[in-house]
C-alpha cells in the first residue's frame, strides 16, 4: 500500500535533509577548537569546516578577530594528508582572507602544496595562494606561477591562467611579464586551457590595438582548436571593428567562420557580422544569405539561435531577412515549437503582400498544436502584418475569427480581441467585418471584461457604420442574459446609438424603458439617466452627458463626496469642482517621501503613517497633493486642488557634487516648485538648504520651505511657492532665472557622517539651470470619446487656424510625439497611431486649460516632397476663449 505525500511532507523532508539548518556561529566557532587536536580527526574536522563555510555562504558575518582566530585554527589542518579536508582548507583560506589579518603566513604551505604531486590539490592550492597574494608577496610566487601556466596538467594550467587574470586587476605590471607563458599555453591541445590563455593574453594586450590585431591575424591563420577560444577571438575582432568601422579586415576575419563545423562558432560569427552591419555600411544581405544556407544543417540549439537572430533583425531591417523566407517557411513544421513560432513571427514581419494568403493558411493548420503562450506571440505578429498590408484585412480577420472560436485561456482571447480592436481603429475598411466577428464572439463569451470592452467599442463605432441597427440585437441580448456589470455596459452602449442615430431613437427608448425594471441599482440608474437625456432631444446634452461626459478623477471624486457628506451644505454637490481625470502619462520616477526632519511639525500625530500610505494605490497627482498637505506653510495659502504635476527636470549634471531635480506643481493661482536634492560629498553635511530664484513678471514669491539637513546620499526636498498675479494669459509662461541652491556647509567625518560640536559652518551657494514654465504646464490632457461631436459642439467662434513647417522632424510619428509633449494635450480617437509609411495624417487633441477653458486641436500633418523640408502642419485650435486660442498658436510660431 502506498502512502501519498502532500506538500507539507516534502517541506518537512527538505528541512530534515539539511543537516546544517540549526547550526549557529557560536557553536561552529566553539567546535573549531577541534582543529588544534593532535592527531587531526579528518572526518570530524571536515564536518566542522563545512558548517563554517555553510554559515559564511548564508551571509553570516564574522568580526576581524573571530575571522583571524578561525583562520589560524584552520592552518593547523595542514598536518592532515586527507585530500577532502585539504581542499576544504583551501576554500576556507580564500573566504577568510577577506576579513582576517596576517594571512600571508600560509604562503609557504600553499606554495609547497601547489608544487606537490597530488593533482587534486594543486589547482585549489594555487587559487588560494593567488587570492592572498599582494604586491609585497608577488615576487615570491612569480616563478611558480610561470611554471604552473605551462604545466602539463590542464586543471593546473587553467587554474593558473584564471588566477593570473584576477591578479592582473591588482598587480597588472607583474602579470604582464607572463605574456610568453600565456602565448605558449594558447597552443595547448586542451580546449579550456587554450580559451583561458587567450583571455589572459587579450587582457594583457587590450590597450595595444596593434598588438591585438597582430595576434588575431596570427591565430586566424594558424587556427584554434577550442570553440570557446574562437568565439572569444571573434568577439575581439567585432570590438575592434566597432572602434574603427573603416577597417574591414576584422569583418573578413569574422566571415571566415561562417561555415565552421561548430554550430556555436558559426552562429557567433553570423550574429557578430549582422550586428556589425548596423554599425557600418556593410552588406548584411551576405550574412543573412549565408545563414539561410546553413540553417537546415543546424542542430536545434543552433537553429533556434539563428531564427531568433533573424527575428530580432526583422524588427529593424525586415528587407535584409527576406532572403531567408523560403527556409523560414520550411521551419513552420519544425518539431521544436519554439523554432516554429519564431519562424512564423519572422515571416509575418518580412512577408510580401502576395504571400499573405498562403502564409495565413499555413499558420492556421499549425495553431492548434502550440500553447497559448506561443499563440499570443503569433497573434501579436499578425497585428503588425495587418498594419503593413491593410488591404489584406479580410484574410487576417477571418483567421482571427477562427482563433476566437477555438479553445483558449483569457489571455489568448484578450490578445485576439485587442488585435481586432486595433485593426478596426486603424483601418476603416475593416470596421464592419471586425464588429461582426466581435458580435458573434460575445454571444458565447465567458469573459466579462472582454464583453464590456466589446460593448464599449460597439457604442463608439457602431453608430458610424452603414447599418447601425444590425448591432442592437447583440447589445440587447447582453442586457437580458448577462450579469449586472455587462448589463450596465449594454445600457451605455444603447444610449450612444440613440444619441447618434435619430432613426433608431424610438426603438432605443423602448429598450431603455424595459431596463427600468431591472433589479440592479447600477443598471436601473443608468437607464433612468440616459432615458431622461435622450427624451430632451437636445444635441448639446447628448454630447455633454452621453458622447463626451465629464471625466473626473475617481480618487478626488471619492474624497470630495466624503467631505460633502461629512460637512453637508445647503447648495447641492457640484461635480465641476472635482479635478479632471488627466491623460495617463508614464511615471519616470518614484515619488519620494520628504525627509522626516524636513517636514515641518503638524498637529496630525499619524503623519508618518500618512506618508507611508500614499505610496500605493493612488494616482501620481493625488500622491503629490497628499504630500504637499504635510506642510502648514502651504496649507495656510489655501492652494486648492492640484491641477497638474510635471515630470522631473534635471537642474544639474548627474556627476556634480549636488544633484538637483525640479518638479512643478500647478494649482489654480499658485505654482509650487519641488526641488529634490542629493548631496554626493561624503565629507560635508548641508543645513538650511533652499533654492532662490528670480521671479518673472506676472508672478510673486510667497513661500520657501527649507530642507533642514542634507546628508551624504540621502535625498532631501525643499519647496518654493509662487503666486500667479497676472490676469492676461500671455503672462502665464516665463523663465525663472538665476536659480541658486543656498545652504550652510559643515564638514563631517566621511565614515560616520558626524559633525563635530564646535563646527560652525559657512554659507555657500551652487548655481542651477533655469526653469521654464510652459503653456503645457497649465493644460490637462482629457480624452474625448467622440472628438467629432465635441469639435462641433465647441463651435467656430473662438477658432484660430495657422500653417507651420516643422523643420526639425522628418516623419509624422516623430512630429506627433513632440506636438503632444509640447502642448500637453491628450490624443483622441487613436489619432496618435500612424500606420507605417503613411505620408499624411490627422491628429486630434483635447485638453482643459487651467481647469476652466476647454481646448480642442486638429492638426493635419503631411511629409513634404523633400526630406529636408520636414513636416507641414495645418493647425486649428478651438476653445472657449479666443485670446487663449491665439496665444497657443503664437507660442508654436
Amino acid at each position: 500500500m502506498y502512502h501519498k505525500k502532500d506538500k507539507k511532507d516534502d517541506e518537512d523532508l527538505a528541512i530534515a535533509g539539511n543537516v546544517f539548518a540549526k547550526v549557529t556561529k557560536t557553536s561552529a566557532l566553539q567546535d573549531a577548537r577541534s582543529f588544534n587536536e593532535t592527531p587531526v580527526n579528518a572526518r570530524k574536522c571536515t564536518l566542522i569546516l563545512t558548517k563554517i563555510l555553510y554559515l559564511m555562504n548564508q551571509g553570516e558575518t564574522f568580526t576581524t578577530q573571530e575571522a583571524t582566530d578561525l583562520f589560524f585554527n584552520i592552518t593547523k589542518l595542514f598536518q592532515s594528508k586527507d585530500t577532502t579536508l585539504r581542499r576544504l582548507v583551501y576554500i576556507g583560506i580564500k573566504e577568510l582572507s577577506k576579513i582576517a589579518e596576517n594571512v600571508y603566513v600560509v604562503t609557504s604551505s600553499l606554495t609547497t602544496d601547489m608544487n606537490a604531486k597530488d593533482d587534486l590539490c594543486r589547482p585549489q592550492a594555487l587559487r588560494a595562494l593567488c587570492h592572498i597574494t599582494d604586491g609585497t608577496t608577488f615576487q615570491g610566487i612569480e616563478r611558480y606561477m610561470k611554471q604552473a601556466i605551462v604545466d602539463k596538467n590542464p586543471a593546473v594550467a587553467s587554474a593558473a591562467l584564471v588566477s593570473a587574470y584576477h591578479m592582473a586587476k591588482n598587480i597588472p605590471e607583474g602579470v604582464k611579464r607572463w605574456v610568453n607563458e600565456a602565448q605558449e599555453s594558447v597552443n595547448s591541445n586542451n580546449v579550456m586551457v587554450q580559451y583561458h590563455a587567450l583571455g589572459l593574453l587579450y587582457h594583457i594586450k587590450k590597450n595595444d590595438r596593434l598588438a591585438v590585431s597582430k595576434f588575431l591575424a596570427k591565430f586566424s591563420q594558424t587556427g584554434l582548436k577550442s570553440p570557446y577560444a574562437l568565439i572569444m577571438m571573434l568577439r575581439m575582432a567585432a570590438h575592434l571593428f566597432s572602434q574603427d568601422t573603416t577597417n574591414f579586415q576584422y569583418l573578413k576575419l569574422i566571415s571566415k567562420y561562417f561555415d565552421h563545423s561548430s554550430d556555436m562558432v558559426m552562429y557567433e560569427a553570423l550574429k557578430l557580422f549582422l550586428k556589425a552591419g548596423c554599425i557600418a555600411p556593410v552588406d548584411t544581405l551576405v550574412a543573412a544569405g549565408l545563414m539561410q544556407l546553413t540553417m537546415p544543417s543546424l542542430r536545434p540549439a543552433g537553429k533556434f539561435e539563428a531564427v531568433r537572430t533573424l527575428n530580432q533583425i526583422a524588427m529593424v531591417k525586415p528587407k535584409d531577412v527576406e532572403l531567408c523566407n523560403v527556409e523560414l517557411e520550411n521551419l513552420i513544421t519544425d518539431p521544436n515549437r519554439s523554432i516554429a513560432t519564431l519562424a512564423i513571427t519572422t515571416l509575418l514581419k518580412t512577408g510580401q503582400e502576395g504571400s499573405v494568403d498562403r502564409l495565413i493558411k499555413q499558420i492556421s493548420t499549425f495553431m492548434n498544436e502550440i500553447s497559448d503562450e506561443f499563440k499570443i506571440v503569433v497573434i501579436t505578429a499578425t497585428r503588425k502584418l495587418c498594419q503593413k498590408f491593410p488591404r489584406k484585412h479580410s484574410v487576417m480577420m477571418n483567421f482571427l475569427e477562427t482563433m476566437l472560436r477555438e479553445d483558449g485561456g483569457s489571455e489568448f482571447k484578450k490578445a485576439i480581441v485587442d488585435t481586432i480592436l486595433n485593426i478596426i481603429l486603424d483601418n476603416p475598411d475593416a470596421k464592419e467585418a471586425g464588429l461582426a466577428h466581435l458580435c458573434e464572439f460575445i454571444e458565447d463569451c465567458e469573459h466579462a471584461d472582454l464583453m464590456i470592452r466589446i460593448l464599449h467599442l460597439l457604442g463608439k463605432e457602431g453608430p458610424k457604420t452603414t447599418r447601425p441597427s444590425r448591432y442592437i440585437r447583440y447589445i440587447y441580448n447582453r442586457l437580458i442574459l448577462e450579469s449586472a456589470p455587462i448589463q450596465a455596459a449594454a445600457v451605455s452602449s444603447l444610449a450612444k446609438f440613440g444619441a447618434q442615430c435619430e432613426g433608431l431613437l424610438p426603438d432605443i427608448l423602448v429598450l431603455l424603458r424595459r431596463s427600468l425594471l431591472e433589479t440592479d441599482d447600477e443598471v436601473r440608474d443608468r437607464a433612468v439617466f440616459y432615458l431622461g437625456i435622450l427624451m430632451t432631444n437636445q444635441k448639446s446634452l447628448y454630447n455633454q452627458f452621453i458622447l463626451n461626459p465629464i471625466q473626473v478623477s475617481i480618487v478626488d471624486l471619492e474624497k470630495a463626496l466624503l467631505q460633502y457628506v461629512s460637512n453637508p451644505k445647503e447648495s447641492p454637490f457640484d461635480i465641476r469642482t472635482v479635478p479632471l481625470a488627466t491623460h495617463p502619462q508614464p511615471i519616470e520616477e518614484i515619488i519620494k517621501k520628504p525627509q522626516v526632519n524636513g517636514v515641518k511639525p503638524s498637529a496630525d500625530a499619524n503623519q508618518n503613517q500618512k506618508l507611508a500610505s500614499v505610496e500605493t494605490g493612488e494616482t501620481r497627482r493625488a500622491k503629490y497633493e497628499e504630500l504637499l498637505t504635510f506642510f502648514p506653510e502651504l496649507e495656510e495659502l489655501k492652494l486648492g486642488p492640484l491641477t497638474k504635476s510635471s515630470q522631473p527636470i534635471e537642474l544639474t549634471e548627474s556627476e556634480t557634487e549636488y544633484v538637483v531635480k525640479c518638479i512643478k506643481h500647478v494649482f489654480k493661482r499658485h505654482i509650487v516648485f519641488q526641488f529634490d536634492c542629493i548631496n554626493t560629498l561624503n565629507d560635508q553635511v548641508l543645513e538650511n538648504v533652499r533654492v532662490s530664484m528670480q521671479v518673472p513678471e506676472g508672478y510673486r514669491k510667497v513661500c520657501i520651505i527649507e530642507c533642514p539637513r542634507l546628508e551624504y546620499d540621502v535625498p532631501g526636498v525643499t519647496y518654493t511657492c509662487v503666486e500667479l498675479v497676472a490676469e492676461d494669459v500671455t503672462s502665464y509662461t516665463g523663465t525663472f532665472e538665476n536659480l541658486l541652491l543656498k545652504y550652510i556647509v559643515k564638514d563631517c567625518d566621511p565614515d560616520t557622517g558626524k559633525v563635530s560640536d564646535d563646527e560652525v559652518g559657512y554659507d555657500d551657494e551652487y548655481a542651477l539651470e533655469d526653469v521654464e514654465v510652459y503653456i503645457s504646464d497649465y493644460i490637462q490632457g482629457t480624452i474625448k470619446s467622440n472628438f467629432a461631436s465635441a469639435w462641433e459642439e465647441l463651435g467656430p467662434n473662438a477658432e484660430v487656424e495657422e500653417t507651420f513647417v516643422l523643420l526639425s522632424f522628418k516623419t509624422i510619428g516623430e512630429a506627433i510625439t513632440n506636438i503632444v509633449r509640447f502642448m500637453g494635450m491628450a490624443p483622441c480617437d487613436r489619432s496618435d497611431v500612424v500606420p507605417e509609411g503613411k505620408l499624411s495624417h490627422s491628429l486630434y487633441l483635447s485638453g482643459v486649460f487651467h481647469g476652466d477653458d476647454e481646448i480642442l486641436a486638429r492638426a493635419k500633418l503631411a511629409v513634404t516632397t523633400s526630406a529636408s523640408d520636414g513636416v507641414t502642419m495645418k493647425l486649428s485650435i478651438r476653445s472657449n476663449n479666443l485670446d487663449l486660442s491665439n496665444f497657443i498658436v503664437s507660442i508654436i510660431a
